[in-house]
């Protein structure tokens, strides 16, 4: 039976030890409420609902699944009433507005938080984090009367969200999409088409779901350019006694379940719209915009899924690691006393352990720290500086998205590997972690689109303007920390990767002009390189504060001194790994390129 505790000291020592919450968050226009000691409590009873109510349902939830039938789908026994106490508690509102009934917190610790429902029941965190989406997109983009209707119900969390964007002959291509919205007399619109994929689309544990759907006009331009985006509710809303609740059924319904190969307590729905009322959210032929807010906020989303996966993964495999006793240590048995030692003394299986660790803990601090900027460009007071942390976090969105999904399915492989035959075992819940983290690597953009994206678009966006701030904070990090002889052997081998990102930026740059192939085929090669040197630097800033706990003798329980070792494994274990990437990218197109079609 899998376990799982939520990291407390791990976020602690980010938010408060690397990052200064206080003053980077907290001392934001609207959060001045949010201190440190009542975002800790939250926290506290976040990780209580995480470990008691959802991580229970876990391997259960799996093994039974979703259940359609007539339309109608069934969530697996205990969703519906750990539903209802997430909604109960205000979870679902977290960092909503106020002036919708949310309570207001910063984005990093939905972000945090959002870490802990998905390590503890990835499947079940789907349900709210489609609606939190869902909620972005409208809040952005809706008009008053939109957001006044829909939003505190999506705040309460008795009305759900979804995204339809997939159709049966498109994915990616959104220009190919047929669903049609024709325009009523009564200002609303008429959607019909067919939606694949669809997360969330039909369950049992709210009254309403609202599809965020992208349709066409008929007065629409062709490709992405004539893509509106529609609000369309399962149940048109009406005014009952007690407020505003779901009315007469509008023309929508689920088609079908897909049988998947994991997150299988997350229905994945077909939902025929059978012209189905519908709202323009936004402008007229802008609804990639708009869909935008909810896509780039999702991306973000599926990168913390990774990060949740990587961390109840590495928690299983540490844990039966040292109770595991086979074989002894290499240079004389550990546990004499025993007939074999734990096998965490076998330098393989700490490779497995430390690799999945170092990836994990630097992965969780470029997510907070991404998360701070999400909230210095919400709430801080100078245009500049907002402008500075929303280009931070728009260049960090693909890297966050792919790298930290890649490597919650190589730490859930880890962790399955370190169980033997154990892990393959479905009582053991091991296999079920790989499953799961399977599908973040494709879906809200598979992670090769993710790489396109990020040397197709982000690098020469404003004229290299959002590689400058990442570069020129990171440049100016280190000469700070140069001359530091304690920091040496981490700054040392990172200056040598930065500069040779540098390097590799401008010869990506170059060889795109010439040729996009190039760009192509160095895409995610340079995406992983540029997502480990972030690492590193999350890596630095956590040595330097262990270093100064440490140099204070506050690490009786031996916590820094963890953080210095794992450090370290990163640098000189994990960080080299840049320079085949490196190598591979400089090779060029012509080893993809050269084989003739009809040869694969």
């Amino acid at each position: 039976m899998p376990v799982y505790k939520a990291p407390l000291t791990e976020t602690r020592f980010l938010l408060h030890e690397v990052f200064g919450y206080e003053r980077e968050v907290a001392s934001l226009p609207g959060y001045g409420e949010a201190t440190a000691d009542v975002v800790d409590a939250v926290l506290e009873e976040a990780a209580k609902l995480c470990e008691n109510e959802l991580q229970p349902l876990n391997l259960s939830g799996d093994k039974e699944g979703c259940t359609y039938e007539n339309g109608v789908v069934r969530t697996p026994k205990g969703f519906k009433q750990a539903y209802d106490t997430f909604r109960e508690g205000g979870w679902t509102g977290l960092t909503c507005d106020p002036q919708f009934g949310g309570q207001g917190l910063p984005k990093v610790i939905g972000f945090v938080v959002e870490e802990m429902v998905s390590s503890a029941n990835m499947s079940f965190g789907m349900y709210p984090g489609l609606s939190h989406g869902a909620y972005n997109a409208l809040e952005l983009h809706a008009s008053d009367e939109l957001k006044d209707t829909y939003l505190p119900k999506l705040t309460d969390g008795t009305w759900s969200g979804t995204m339809c964007l997939t159709e049966p002959h498109c994915g990616t291509d959104l220009g190919m999409i047929k669903t049609k919205a024709v325009p009523a007399d009564d200002g609303s619109f008429r959607i019909t088409g067919t939606k694949i994929f669809i997360s969330a689309g039909e369950h049992d544990l709210t009254e309403n779901i609202l599809h965020l759907v992208l349709a066409k006009l008929p007065d629409a331009p062709p490709g992405i350019k004539g893509i509106s985006l529609f609000l369309v509710p399962k149940f048109l809303p009406k005014k009952g006694a007690s407020g505003l609740e779901a009315g007469p059924a509008n023309a929508v319904r689920c088609g079908s379940i897909e049988h998947k190969m994991g997150i299988k307590a997350s229905a994945t729905c077909v939902i025929n719209f059978e012209e189905s009322k519908g709202w323009l959210v936004g402008k007229k032929h802008k609804g990639m915009r708009a869909m935008f807010a909810m896509m780039n906020a999702a991306r973000l989303g599926v990168g913390i899924q990774g990060i949740s996966i990587a961390e109840v993964a590495y928690q299983n495999a540490a844990n039966y690691a040292k109770e595991r006793i086979q074989g002894r240590a290499l240079k004389g048995a550990k546990s004499p006393d025993k007939p074999a030692d734990s096998i965490i003394v076998h330098p393989d299986v700490r490779r497995m352990l430390l690799k999945s660790r170092a990836m994990t803990e630097a992965a969780r601090a470029l997510a907070v720290w991404t998360g701070m900027r999400i909230d210095v460009f919400v709430k801080h007071p100078d245009p500049a500086v907002r402008q500075e942390a929303d280009d931070f976090v728009a260049l960090m969105t693909p890297i966050i998205k792919a790298l930290f999904t890649d490597h919650g399915y190589e730490a859930a492989n880890l962790a399955m590997q370190v169980h033997g035959g154990h892990g393959y075992i479905h009582e053991y819940g091991v296999e079920q972690f790989a499953r799961d983290a399977r599908i973040t690597q494709i879906y809200e953009g598979a992670n090769g689109i993710q790489a396109l994206d990020l040397v197709g678009r982000k690098l020469p966006m404003g004229g290299g303007r959002l590689l400058r701030r990442f570069f020129h904070p990171m440049q100016e990090y280190l000469e700070q920390n140069m001359a530091d002889a304690a920091m040496s052997e981490f700054v040392s081998p990172l200056v040598k990767a930065f500069s040779r990102l540098q390097q590799l930026t401008l010869w990506v740059a170059q060889q795109g002009l010439a040729d996009p192939e190039e760009a192509g085929a160095a895409a995610s090669e340079y995406l992983r390189f540029f997502g480990l040197v972030s690492l590193g630097w999350m890596w630095c800033r956590m040595a330097k504060a262990a270093q100064e706990k440490i140099a204070a003798g506050q690490d009786p329980e031996g916590f820094y001194a963890a953080k210095i070792s794992t450090a370290r494994f990163f640098f000189a274990k994990v960080l080299p790994e840049t320079a085949a990437l490196g190598l591979s990218m400089m090779a060029g197109k012509k080893p993809l390129m050269e084989m003739q079609e009809a040869a694969f």
